[in-house]
């Protein structure tokens, strides 16, 4: 746990993502594949948050006792380069510290199902992380999800927005389950224990 963070101060850990079936099984909504893994862990369902732009769930993660953390899953219902706003908003109504803030977004620049965990630095091009930076700054965790780079001369955008391939599929619920895991390591045990732990 950061020394900085008030330890009963709740944790929002938003999955990144566009809204709508069409984008429902895209690479770029791994965020949210994630973050519906985890409501279902909990034993919650999203639903639609006051005024914010967002879907959220309410619960808890980790053991009975001094671990046990209060969290807010997240959806931002803005499309991904708007989702600052969503998140912001959130993040004043339920009173969360920014270094609890988890991000949960796809990563270009790591080979598929590899995943990175961090505290702030930059957004490497991903618009979710730049709205959320310019929002509230750059101080918050981040689980990055690796889907590797496009292949020959594919876009990055066209990329993004194409669901898994049939070979990744195969092994996706696997990832997306030891992601959840490692967001609910970062949460209850920390960053430190969840790098050793999950960055391969």
């Amino acid at each position: 746990m950061d020394v900085t963070t008030p330890a009963n101060a709740p944790w929002l850990i938003v999955g990144l993502g566009n809204p709508g079936p069409e984008y429902a099984a895209n690479r770029h909504n791994v965020g949210f594949m994630v973050a519906d893994l985890l409501a279902e862990r909990i034993g919650g369902r999203f639903k639609r948050a006051g005024k914010a732009q967002a879907q959220v769930v309410e619960g808890r993660i980790g053991p009975p006792g001094p671990l046990n953390r209060r969290v807010i899953l997240a959806k931002p219902m803005s499309y991904m380069n708007l989702s600052g706003g969503p998140v912001n908003a959130l993040k004043d109504f339920y009173k969360v510290p920014v270094a609890n803030i988890v991000a949960v977004h796809d990563e270009l620049d790591i080979d598929y199902g590899v995943l990175r965990l961090k505290l702030g630095g930059g957004d490497n091009g991903h618009n979710g992380l730049k709205s959320m930076t310019k929002a509230f700054g750059a101080e918050y965790h981040r689980v990055r999800f690796g889907i590797g780079r496009p292949p020959g001369r594919m876009q990055v955008a066209d990329f993004v927005l194409k669901d898994f391939s049939s070979a990744e599929r195969k092994e996706l619920d696997y990832f997306v389950d030891r992601a959840a895991d490692a967001v609910e390591c970062l949460v209850v045990e920390g960053l430190e224990r969840a790098q050793s732990t999950y960055n391969s």
